[in-house]
This record gives structure tokens, sequence and C-alpha cells, in this order.
């Protein structure tokens, strides 16, 4: 089996067909075909079901699915390790879950490149499901997340909570049955407390996924949503939002997980202190 192979695999799955997978590729489909061949035969499995209408993995094919993506990843992070300079020791693989970057997440980053200038420095933005798949297969040496840590190999603590308040563009949005109220995808806790706050309240039109996408919607077109509030202070200090203070508040927890086998030699992640120091400075 070789690595084109599953490359060329997993750009059939995404692109939905082969001829535009071989276009991905910049290879020719009848290549594209013969090393699907190839890797079926050496599977002993049909992998992707090819109709009309597209390309799709079949069940095998999405056993293999996972496997492949982890075996790609892995052989880019050798690759980019091997090909270090002299000047570095290693690389630091950084996941941040998306709505974690501004501030605690650039703040994590510069401080590795500060105090640890033999270390590269990989930061990769995901969600939460992304961040824990990377964890699974031991790609990311630390992450800044909202979900605490599963895994045996990882040390993680809660470092913070995000504190979620109630902005609005302006203060003639009610804090109850706003028809322009955004919904922010913040978590099962804080879905679970929002629904028993706002019971008599009816499902908000428009939902976003991170607090980012919400706050470029109502900053756009107006509006009130839940939003964090290291987030917004900035927006808050200029007018150009305002917190509707009566408004129940909501928290999340934030935690910060490291690799054992590779983030021994940052004594800041194991100090609360250093770790506290990191992230307020």
């Amino acid at each position: 089996m070789h690595l084109t192979e599953l490359k060329t695999f997993l750009a059939i799955i995404d692109a939905g067909s082969l001829v535009r997978a071989a276009e991905v590729l910049n290879v020719t489909q009848s290549t594209v075909t013969a090393r699907l061949k190839s890797l079926e035969l050496e599977m002993g499995q049909i992998l992707i079901d090819r109709k009309k209408s597209g390309a799709t993995a079949t069940a095998a094919g999405l056993r293999l699915q996972r496997y492949a993506n982890t075996i790609s990843d892995l052989w880019r992070q050798a690759k980019q390790e091997t090909a270090l300079s002299e000047r570095l020791q290693s690389v630091c693989n950084i996941a941040v879950q998306t709505d974690l970057w501004l501030g605690l997440g650039k703040r994590v980053f510069d401080y590795m490149h500060t105090e640890f200038p033999e270390v590269g420095l990989s930061v990769w933005q995901g969600s939460q499901k992304e961040i824990s798949a990377w964890m699974k297969d031991g790609l990311t040496d630390i992450a800044l997340t909202y979900a605490p840590n599963v895994s045996p190999s990882y040390s993680s603590a809660r470092i913070a909570d995000d504190q979620l308040i109630l902005v609005a563009t302006d203060t003639s949005h009610p804090v109850r049955f706003d028809p322009t109220y955004v919904y922010v995808e913040a978590g099962e806790e804080f879905g679970q407390q929002h629904a028993a706050a706002y019971a008599d309240a009816s499902i908000a039109r428009i939902n976003f996924g991170t607090a980012l996408l919400g706050l470029e919607h109502i900053l756009d077109v107006g509006g009130s949503a839940y939003l964090p509030k290291r987030i917004v202070d900035r927006y808050l200090s200029c007018g150009e939002l305002v917190e509707l203070s009566s408004a129940p508040k909501f928290s999340r927890p934030i935690h910060l997980i490291a690799k054992k086998s590779t983030s021994s030699s940052w004594d800041w992640v194991n100090s609360e202190d250093t770790i506290n120091k990191v992230l307020v400075s």
C-alpha cells in the first residue's frame, strides 16, 4: 500500500467522484482508477461505490477512512519534524477551538513563541469534535478547548470560565422575545441552562455554531446574542454593543490539555501560577 493510494482514496470521498478527484490531484482519471483498484485489491474490499450520480464510500471504505486520515496526518507531521532546521529541536502542535483563539489561544502561542525559540509551532483551529479526534490520534501536543480531557495520555486543567453575557447593538432590544435574537451554540450545559431560563421564549430564527460568526452577524445587521465577555469587551468599550445587564448570565469552562509525552519539558503547562500568568499577560 502506498501513501498516494490512501490520499487518492480520501480525495475521491471528499470530491464525490473520480473525475473531480483527478482534477484536485492534477492527475488523469485513469491514474485515480488504477490507484483505487490497487488499494481495493490490497485491502480485499470494495471501498468506493461508483455510480453515475457520484462516488461514495462503502461500509468498508468508511471504516478505512479514519485510519487513512490518521496515517496521512502522521505522515505530514513526520515530514514536518524531520525537515526541522538545525536551530529547532521539536515541533509543538497547538489545537485551538475556534472561539478560543482570540485572546486565550493567541496568548498561549505568543508565550510559546517567546519562551521556547527552539520549538517550531503549528497552530490548528477546529471544532470540539475535530480537536477530540486529533487528540485521540495523538496529533496534538497542546489543546485549548471547552471539552475536558478524556485521554490518559493527556493532562488537563480547567484554566478559566468564559462568561457568557447577553449583548445587543442598542438598548432598545428586549431581554425576552427579541425577534432579532441570535442563538449562538455554546455547549450542552449552556443549551440546557438557556432553555430553562427562557422556557417561555420561541426558538431563535438564526443560529450560529461559533461566537465569532454570531458577533459578525449582529454587528452587520443588528440584534442580540449571548457571547463570551472577553470577545465583546472592546465592542462594549467603544459603544458598538451594549450589555443587557438584567439578563441571566452563564459560564462555560475552558480547559488546557497537554500531551504528557511531549510537553514534559514545558513546565508551564503543569504550573497553575505560570498558566495564569500566560493567560492574563
